[in-house]
């Protein structure tokens, strides 16, 4: 009897959660951006949400929520109500904040669905034209002759191009300064200038000063070539097996949503990405469009937030 009553319930909540994806959504969605208007993929969400209201029949408006290296629009997620209603416009840098920072408001893992990706952003290894170095070996055997000397501007200790950094000097056995910036924009000016000597700037960013000569581009990091720069070898190909560092952007939502809805959103989204029109626009800012199933984009961010604590501790930065 009481397996019966057990089954019974079982059916009832599943037929339950079956009508309300059904009917979802039936009032305007909140998509937070943790950044601030033109930065941090904000761009990326701008062009998807009037496609994806049209397609779900209801607004989704874009909510700016920036600060705290995406932390605040993030918690403000966390802590909603898991209806479907109010959607992450998740980054890469939450996996990597967990390693920079004992107390978080959020855990990633736990306190989120992920839905799926939806475009990721590659980065490659530039060099000012006065470091003696025309490839990722030449670099590397310069960078043991001057252990310590040659220094790696970023946007920040626990940035993409910080981490993309880390992961070169600790499998070619290198070590050279990082020299941390509050942004990534004055990091790439002290580097055309010459008061650093090398950088990870994305793809998109760094691409008009190499085509226009002011700065060398190294490898990409990518585990293949890029289509905007393809006479520029992978780091993998060029010194280091197994090289590679991405950021991405992709929806969450808050954890206990009904997996109706988040397989709802998925499929509405995935099919807008993947219209070629809707991925040549994203290829035109400079995006890399890439969906998944939700189990699978969970399993990528687990994965990567295991990767960069390691990374994090192996360069020496401890959370604070």
């Amino acid at each position: 009897m009481k397996a019966l009553l057990l089954w019974s319930l079982a059916i009832s909540l599943a037929g339950a959660e079956c009508a309300q994806a059904q009917s979802y959504p039936s009032r305007p969605i909140r998509w937070v951006v943790a950044a601030s208007p033109g930065g941090g993929g904000d761009i990326v969400a701008r062009l998807l949400a009037p496609e994806l209201g049209q397609l779900l029949g209801q607004q989704v408006v874009v909510d700016n929520r920036p600060g705290a290296s995406a932390m605040i629009g993030a918690a403000i997620v966390a802590k909603a109500p898991a209806d479907g209603y109010t959607w992450l416009f998740g980054t890469g840098q939450h996996t990597i904040n967990p390693g920079l920072r004992k107390e978080m408001q959020y855990d990633i893992v736990k306190d989120f669905a992920p839905v799926t990706p939806l475009v990721f952003t590659r980065y490659f290894l530039t060099a000012h034209p006065a470091v003696p170095a025309k490839s990722v070996k030449e670099l590397i055997a310069l960078a043991k002759t001057r252990p310590g000397q040659l220094n790696l501007a970023s946007g920040g200790t626990g940035s993409t191009g910080f981490l993309s950094g880390a992961l070169l000097q600790v499998m070619a056995e290198i070590k050279m300064i990082h020299v941390p910036y509050k942004a990534v924009g004055p990091a790439l000016t002290d580097l055309l200038g010459g008061h650093v000597d090398l950088m990870f700037p994305s793809i998109t960013s760094g691409i008009p000063f190499y085509k226009e000569g002011k700065l060398r581009g190294l490898g990409v990091t990518s585990p293949r070539r890029h289509p905007s720069i393809p006479d520029i070898p992978t780091i993998a190909e060029a010194a280091l097996p197994g090289y590679e560092m991405q950021s991405w952007f992709g929806i969450l939502v808050p954890a206990g949503t009904p997996r109706g809805i988040v397989d709802r959103i998925n499929a509405v989204v995935v099919n807008l990405v993947n219209i070629p029109t809707t991925r040549a626009a994203l290829i035109a800012q400079g995006a890399e469009p890439k969906t998944d199933t939700p189990d699978g984009f969970a399993r990528l961010i687990k994965d990567e937030l295991a990767r960069n604590v390691k990374l994090l501790r192996a360069v020496g930065v401890e959370a604070q």
